[in-house]
């Protein structure tokens, strides 16, 4: 492989702006990156999967001819499935993408609590993850309720199931999530979160606005709670608390009703504390 390793890594770098971006985003010091570039040295293992896990390559494509490792990745780049290198949607969100390195520590699994939009007067838990996916964070949020509070056709036995996909992004001291609904592709959202700044995270304000999926699809706004969980859960012990609760259940403690209440007019718009 190091005969042909620090070709292709010169290649798969010239995608973005500089080495220097691709270190920061590897979290690899320069000087050792510069060792493989040069041939002079084989990532261990546990950095070349961070390579080729940031790349989208496989450990022995990295070890094919450069001519064909530059064919194989020419074709990938530019497959049905892939987006176009001048793609004018990337091309404009790179600027929040390059500055999106402060989530790396929001990296994780939480329950959302937010004032359900679709039923006036519940709480609805979600359980969302957010992770980094090849410089890019991405979160999956998952919903479940019954269909007779939903008012939405197609539940399927007796429960409506919402995924939502999306992409995070850090901006002047805020976390903003936009996301769709994958299964029916009828719904976006928006959150933006207050970050915590304390050595250790626990929960997050902010606010959500959506739509309801009722039939009118009245535009709403809802305060907001991520409580975060860890790095590895129990997915399936998790999702069973996912559901449509009571304002006064005792599962929701009185920490989160607080929150969601907390808020106050200021200069005729509307605060989150």
């Amino acid at each position: 492989m190091s005969h042909y390793l620090g070709a292709n890594l010169k290649l798969l770098c010239s995608h973005y702006r500089s080495i220097a971006e691709v270190c920061r985003k590897l979290s690899i010091n320069r000087g050792q990156f510069n060792k493989y570039l040069s041939g002079q040295s084989r990532p261990t293992a546990h950095n070349l999967k961070r390579i080729c896990d940031f790349f989208g390559v496989e450990a022995y494509e990295l070890g094919l001819p450069s001519e064909q490792f530059a064919q194989l990745i020419g074709m990938r780049n530019h497959g049905p499935d892939q987006p176009v290198a001048n793609d004018p949607l990337l091309e404009m969100l790179q600027p929040l993408r390059e500055s999106a390195g402060s989530l790396s520590r929001y990296c994780g699994y939480y329950f959302e609590y937010a004032n359900c939009l679709s039923v006036p007067g519940y709480v609805l838990q979600s359980l969302v993850h957010l992770r980094e996916e090849r410089g890019n964070f991405l979160f999956e949020r998952q919903e479940r309720q019954e269909a007779s509070r939903a008012d939405s056709g197609g539940a399927e036995e007796g429960v409506v199931r919402c995924r939502y996909l999306g992409a995070a992004f850090y901006l002047q001291d805020r976390l903003f999530l936009v996301d769709y609904e994958s299964l029916t592709g009828n719904e976006m959202s928006q959150t933006i979160l207050i970050p915590s700044f304390k050595s250790r995270i626990s929960r997050l304000n902010g606010l959500k606005a959506g739509v309801s999926s009722g039939d009118r699809r009245t535009p709403a706004c809802t305060r907001v709670v991520w409580e975060y969980l860890g790095t590895e859960i129990n997915r399936v012990m998790a999702y069973r608390q996912v559901m449509l609760y009571e304002p006064d259940d005792p599962r929701i403690d009185d920490d989160i009703r607080q929150r969601l209440a907390a808020a106050r007019i200021r200069d005729g718009l509307f605060e989150i504390e």
